[in-house]
């Protein structure tokens, strides 16, 4: 009874054992955010029950859409959510029992630009997100003249421009993995 009793506990060590990387792993891994409405973007927006206000519409470089009865909306900058909130909103003054849906049918193309000591510097037009570290890739990696620790990435964000820093060692060497941050529309990393 002893000898089962030692198996028991020994058992739950193991498996305790055999599960903490994923514990640990799941803890690392950053929460994903929802998507983010840009231009390009084809949207299609349906009212149950109503086919004329059932459209499939783009948003403009201004991030704005137009739609029947309520005349143009921001949709740019938004999340899908936050965009059915606003619409709900909006028509329900004209539409009682308002059941609407808003889909993104098609992610716009959005666009990066490397610039600097990197072997192919340019502009990238790419289709899904990728992070620093892939669009150095994709414009052939740095060259041997690039300052490795002065890379910044330049975001247009709220009227003004934001700047981060990147170093590239300290992300390779998994120092600080937070600075490969996901890139977005329009942004530009120089690399001296």
């Amino acid at each position: 009874m002893q000898s089962t009793g030692i198996r028991l506990i020994m058992l739950m060590v193991v498996i305790w054992l055999a599960a903490a990387p994923f514990h640990a792993a799941a803890q690392e891994n950053p929460p994903v955010t929802d998507y983010i409405i840009g231009p390009g973007d084809q949207l299609h927006i349906s009212v149950w029950k109503d086919e004329a206000l059932t459209r499939q519409v783009v948003v403009l470089p201004d991030g704005k859409i137009a739609f029947p009865l309520i005349g143009q909306v921001v949709a740019g900058g938004k999340t899908v959510d936050g965009l059915t909130k606003e619409m709900e909103q909006k028509l329900a003054k004209f539409v009682p029992d308002l059941n609407l849906s808003v889909v993104v049918q098609q992610v716009g193309i959005m666009t990066i630009y490397v610039i600097g000591r990197v072997n192919s510097p340019g502009r990238f037009a790419i289709a899904s997100d990728v992070n620093v570290l892939q669009a150095l890739s994709m414009a052939g990696g740095l060259n041997p003249f690039a300052k490795r620790g002065d890379i910044k990435i330049f975001r247009e964000a709220g009227g003004g421009t934001k700047v981060f820093d990147f170093d590239y060692d300290t992300v390779a060497d998994a120092k600080d993995p937070r600075q490969n941050m996901r890139l977005k529309k329009g942004d530009v990393i120089v690399v001296p």
